[in-house]
Parts: structure tokens; C-alpha cells; sequence
């Protein structure tokens, strides 16, 4: 098990999943805190670095596409502090930060898998009933309806248009965005047989903010939203090794492998080879270790 704590949260991980809990200090960015606790599957980790900087650096880590929607919500927009999936890393703590960082990526190049959206989320997503209010509007999810109420800072268009209700089988899509520059920041529904061009401010079917950069909880209600949308991608096949050849080069190699480099190269094929039936799960898991041993010789 790898494990860091810092004011600013922590991470553990336990060689199947990384749990990430934010810190309880006054400099933990509000969004990070209404996140809560995450418990990520192995499986939905595309990659993890820790980034070093002058006093200290961060630990970053980045999803596969369709695993988490939050992430796909938030589309690289959610940055610095605000991001759930960073930590921030105090100096002192840097040689932890990147230890953890080491082990996820070991076990990664033995689990790899491929980077194509899986059937399902392999993170839930924020539990329902949730609301949040930003700007010039009030919205509310239940998982099956949203509800959409105007504050005094709605434009006239969108207090006409008074509070508005929809069924969740009538979304196609959300759409979030954070303030920026001059721009409104949006939590936008499309909605069956609607396409609106208005500026978020005017579109009845958007609350809009112009002050808060990421309007409060509003991201969290548009993953809970796009969580429970329909699903419309596949899982591609696995690649296909030759299983005699491979596998005698593998067992050859184990007993040659002399740098940290070559031994996560090597658990990445060991991987491979279970999934194609090349090696047995016997075979597989004492290959594995010795290469873990080897690993943590380095």
C-alpha cells in the first residue's frame, strides 16, 4: 500500500483502487470539499504524475475518457486547486508524493487497458437529489426531473419564461462551463427538438453566473445529470499476441530485467499476456511479483 497525507488532503492507494479524500484545512478549495471523498477503480486511471515545483509540487491524476462524469463534464476546465484529482504537495512530502506516484504507474503497465470509453461509468457520480444556485438560477435534479427557478438576477427573458421542469428522457445532453473573461459561466440542457444559439444569460434552458469563476455546485449537478443519461459507446477487442512467442521471450527476460525503465516495460507486457490467455493466472501472478520485487529493488 502507498499512502500521503498533507493538509491539503489525501491519497491511498492499495493496489485496486485510490481513495482520495480532500483536506478538512481552510484552503481547500470549496468544490473540492462538496466532491467529498472519491474511491477510483485502477481501471479508470488513463495516467498519474507528480509534478514538482518550486515549494513542493503536485501530485495530478487523469481519467479515461467515460469513466468518471464528472470528468467528462468538467473537460479539462476544472484547474489548480479546484480539481478534484490534483494534490497539492507540501516540499517536505515530495520523495511520498512521488513513491505513490511510482506504484500506481507500476500497476497500470500490468492492468493496462485501453483507453476506449467502457459500456458504463466506473465512477457513480454525485448522489441525487442535489441543487445548487448560481447567478440567475436555481437548479434541482432528483434523477429523473430538472427543475430550473429564476433568482433577481435573471434577465427578462428568463423570468417571462418562468420556472421551467423537463423529464430527464427529454435531455440529450449538458453542457457546463466555467466564468471567464467577460463570458458568463453555464449549466446548459439540450433538450429533444431544441437547439438554442442565445447567449447563456437569455436561454430559458441554462442558469448562467457572471461573478463565481465556477458557480458553486453547479458541476456537480451536470455530472449527476450526464451520469444518468444514455450510454452510446463500445468496448474494442482486445489486441492479439502470439502466444509462443511471446511468452518464451517473456520468461527469458524476467531474469535480464536491470533498471526501474525495463521492469514497468515488462509488467506492461506481462499484462498483455494474461489477457490473451498467453499466460495462466498462476503463471501470470508469480511473474508479477518477482518483477514487483525486482521493482522495489531499484
Amino acid at each position: 500500500m502507498a499512502e500521503i497525507f498533507v493538509p491539503d488532503g489525501s491519497w491511498t492507494f492499495d493496489g485496486e483502487t485510490l481513495r482520495i479524500v480532500p483536506g478538512g484545512d481552510k484552503s481547500v478549495h470549496e468544490l473540492r470539499r462538496l466532491v467529498g471523498e472519491l474511491t477510483v477503480p485502477l481501471a479508470a486511471i488513463s495516467s498519474v504524475s507528480f509534478e514538482p515545483a518550486r515549494k513542493g509540487g503536485n501530485l495530478q491524476l487523469r481519467l479515461r475518457p467515460g469513466t468518471d462524469p464528472l470528468t467528462d463534464v468538467a473537460a479539462g476546465r476544472l484547474t489548480g486547486p479546484a480539481d478534484p484529482y490534483r494534490l497539492a504537495i507540501p516540499k517536505d512530502r515530495t520523495g511520498a508524493a512521488s513513491y505513490l506516484a511510482d506504484e500506481v504507474r507500476a500497476y497500470l503497465s500490468v492492468e493496462r487497458t485501453t483507453e476506449t470509453p467502457p459500456e458504463g461509468f466506473l465512477l457513480s457520480g454525485p448522489a441525487v437529489p442535489i441543487s445548487a444556485t448560481a447567478g440567475d438560477g436555481t437548479v434541482n435534479f432528483d434523477g429523473h426531473t430538472v427543475w430550473l427557478d429564476w433568482t433577481g438576477f435573471a434577465k427578462t427573458a428568463k423570468q417571462a419564461a418562468g420556472s421551467r421542469t423537463f423529464p430527464l428522457r427529454e435531455v440529450t445532453g449538458v453542457e457546463w462551463a466555467p466564468q471567464s473573461g467577460m463570458g458568463y459561466g453555464r449549466l446548459r440542457f439540450h433538450l429533444n427538438g431544441t437547439a438554442s444559439a442565445k447567449a447563456p444569460e437569455e436561454d430559458p434552458n441554462c442558469v448562467s453566473w457572471g461573478v463565481q469563476r465556477y458557480g458553486g455546485s453547479t458541476i456537480l449537478v451536470a455530472a449527476a445529470v450526464h451520469a444518468r443519461l444514455p450510454r452510446r459507446t463500445a468496448v474494442a477487442p482486445a489486441p492479439t499476441l502470439d502466444p509462443k512467442d511471446e511468452r518464451e521471450k517473456l520468461l527469458r527476460r524476467v531474469a535480464e530485467l536491470e533498471n526501474h525503465d525495463a521492469v514497468l516495460r515488462r509488467l506492461g507486457e506481462l499484462g498483455e499476456l494474461r489477457r490473451s490467455g498467453v499466460l495462466t493466472e498462476d503463471e501470470f501472478t508469480y511473474a508479477k511479483q518477482a518483477l514487483l520485487a525486482r521493482l522495489n529493488e531499484e
